[in-house]
């Protein structure tokens, strides 16, 4: 198991510090090979981990680190919690650096995007391994530079930077506060093992509470939760497959996985858990309403990914870890099927993100429609798919609470669930189904023809965007011959091109759907008279062992519930996005309610971010630079260079060439030392 473990951890760094360091001077195919195979190499470690795995492990590999009574080793634990973990990031991501072999097929800068990606896995698997919290602190902070680092890997387009650093300066509040209870925790327990801190004596409620505040800070920053929520929708100006590494297996879920592991700790302060709860609740329906109102593909799955892992939080503040940890785990399958799925469509329509240039695409993009539609009812929870099964674990876990407070928090929960299905069906009607529609397709390409479904399709230059960080390259999959391939129209027509998907981009959303759809296998009802598999598997665990219970009756109640709220927002996504025309949709989408432009905005989070905090330090700032700065630090420094500038000009009026000034002060100089000599004598 020490071997094995060892190999997870330095196949994907080795990997990344391979192409960052020789990747330029390479083949093309010979540093995708290597990323792809390190990641790949790092699930079959860890599937043969689990084959051998017979309980929970500590393993100890060196001192890392020591100072007077502290030392810090270099150790991992592997249990229950992990393990599953480690075999979802390694799979997950080995499927994204598969997609990114097509994806980013055009990208010159192909070594930094992958050595970015290996070491984003390295440090992510390196968070859920870790045995004590300096260890965890050191992979914390690694997916937060990552995922800076790849938010804005076009760097030279000024709003990919301004994303990343935006993502950078926001996670650093969470961070701050994570470090600050680490330091904390130090003090009182007097060890950093995550272990040993779990089963030791609590202190009393008030300093748990606080503890516990920090690090729910912390997991809010890292997983976009309020207030700390506004960084993860702009960070769509990244390529695809790192919004769906991103929102699916890393970054995003570590918040998770911290509260989770810290759970004996936090879990003794019943303010606290109703705070985390409160927190979930409050993001997933706050994140949910503003999906309703977005137009660009990508930032629709940011704010469904914000909600789900708002679902999340509340189980952890429900009590219900299985759930939660349950969820986690589907919504990185269905997830990174949504993302991928809509990176096939975005890069097929010459990186257009408006859904409202799309539309009729199910026949022009069959196989996508169809993984598509997989990851819309995993999301959507529509019955009997995995998410569905894992969310409604969820709910009822909060259900069972009874408190008038968790009751409050179950309806919100239902009222988000009715939204997350009508965003859902909202996004896959306007793309894949709809009547007469615009594809936008950057120059030469240019005039009328058929569309999918029989339809006139509008190809015009005006309304074209061709974003890329490159404008000097063509656009993905774009050929610079005469001879180019396309995805035609369905009567053949070259006048509907689409560009062409690579196989490998197509493939991996195969066994992702596959996985959304049947996910809720992990862990079925035991109404369906089978025991909870993930239930059993983590009850061990610290944390894990007390779960809420709700009887059968109102389990199923609960999904009945959950099932027809799920088939209410179908149902009034058709009749609004099938049932209208689509001049009726657009005429009132384009109209821009100061509702609507609400909800578009975040709720203008943003905006009083900038009012709040933004503004008032520009204006601290420029107080100090114009009256501290230059009229006080500036207007000494000054004093100081003239008064040294003045003595340094006495000597040069003495060396001014005359005889007489030059023996006045030789003889002034004799009898000086004259003086000195009779006075030393004396």
């Amino acid at each position: 198991m020490k071997t094995y473990l060892a190999l997870i951890l330095l196949l994907p760094i080795t990997g990344g510090l391979f192409n960052a360091l020789v990747g330029r001077t390479l083949p093309r195919r010979a540093g995708e090979s290597i990323a792809c195979g390190v990641i790949l190499g790092s699930f079959a470690f860890a599937v043969m981990a689990a084959i051998e795995f017979s309980g929970a492990e500590k393993i100890e590999y060196a001192e890392w680190f020591s100072s007077f009574d502290l030392q810090v080793p270099f150790a991992l634990y592997l249990d229950q919690f992990s393990l599953t973990l480690i075999l979802m990031i390694t799979f997950v991501c080995g499927l994204i650096h598969l997609y990114s072999v097509g994806y980013m097929r055009e990208e010159p800068d192909f070594a930094r995007y992958f050595a970015l990606l290996n070491i984003f896995v390295f440090a992510m698997l390196l968070l859920v391994l870790a045995e004590n919290l300096p260890l965890l602190y050191l992979g914390w902070e690694g997916v937060g530079f990552c995922s800076y680092a790849l938010i804005g890997f076009w760097y030279r387009e000024e709003k990919n930077a301004t994303a990343g650093r935006k993502a950078f300066i926001v996670t650093r509040i969470g961070d701050t506060a994570f470090g600050i209870a680490i330091v904390w925790i130090y003090q009182l327990f007097g060890t950093l093992s995550i272990q040993e801190i779990n089963g030791l004596n609590l202190p009393p409620a008030g300093i748990v509470t606080a503890l516990g505040l920090l690090l729910l800070i912390g997991a809010a920053g890292k997983s976009a939760q309020l207030p700390l929520s506004v960084w993860l929708p702009d960070a769509m100006a990244g390529p695809t497959p790192v919004s769906a590494q991103i929102h699916a297996a890393t970054m995003v879920t570590a918040g998770v996985y911290l509260l989770a592991r810290m759970f004996p700790l936090i879990g003794a302060s019943s303010a606290m858990l109703t705070a985390i709860a409160c927190t979930g609740a409050f993001t997933a329906f706050y994140a949910a309403t503003c999906a309703c109102a977005q137009r660009d593909l990508k930032r629709i799955l940011a704010y469904s990914t914000i909600s789900q892992i708002g679902y999340m939080i509340m189980g952890v503040g429900a009590g219900a870890l299985t759930a939660a940890n349950f969820h986690l785990l589907t919504h990185a399958f269905f997830k990174a099927l949504l993302f991928l799925g809509a990176g096939c469509v975005i890069t097929a329509l010459h990186h257009q993100q408006d859904i409202y240039r799309m539309g009729g695409l199910r026949k022009k993009l069959p196989t996508i429609y169809w993984c598509f539609l997989a990851g819309a009812l995993c999301l959507a929870g529509f019955p009997l798919t995995g998410g569905f099964f894992s969310k409604d674990a969820i709910l009822g876990a909060v259900y069972s609470n009874s408190s008038p407070l968790y009751i409050f928090l179950f309806v919100l929960g239902m009222l988000t669930a009715l939204l997350t299905s009508f965003y859902t069906f909202r996004m896959l009607f306007v793309v894949f189904h709809g009547g007469t529609y615009s594809l936008v397709f950057p120059p030469p390409f240019q005039g009328e023809g058929r569309g999918g479904d029989g339809v006139d399709v509008e190809i015009s230059a005006s309304c074209c965007t061709r974003s890329h960080p490159h404008p000097n390259l063509p656009l993905e999959g774009e050929e610079t011959t005469a001879k180019s391939e396309f995805l035609y129209g369905a009567a053949g027509s070259r006048n509907g091109k689409f560009l062409q998907l690579p196989l490998v981009m197509t493939t991996t959303l195969l066994p992702l759907a596959l996985l959304g759809l049947f996910g809720g296998l992990l862990d079925l009802p035991e109404y369906f008279g089978l025991k909870g598999q993930l239930s059993g598997f983590f009850s061990s665990i610290p944390g894990f062992q007390i779960q809420p219970q709700t009887s059968h009756y109102m389990e199923i109640t609960i999904q009945l519930s959950a099932a027809a709220v799920s088939l209410l927002g179908l149902w009034l996504a058709w009749m609004r996005y099938i049932g209208d025309s689509r001049a009726k949709i657009l005429s009132t989408e384009e109209a821009g309610s100061p509702f609507r432009n609400f909800l578009e905005n975040g709720w203008y989070l943003d905006s009083l971010y900038r009012l709040i905090l933004i503004r008032p330090f520009i204006l601290v700032s420029e107080l100090l630079l114009n009256q501290c700065e230059e009229a006080g630090v500036q207007r000494f420094t000054r004093l100081v260079a003239d008064s040294v500038t003045r003595l340094g000009m006495l000597p040069v009026a003495w060396n001014n060439g005359k005889v007489a000034v030059s023996l006045y002060g030789l003889v002034s100089g004799v009898c000086l030392a004259l003086i000195y000599l009779a006075w030393v004598s004396v």
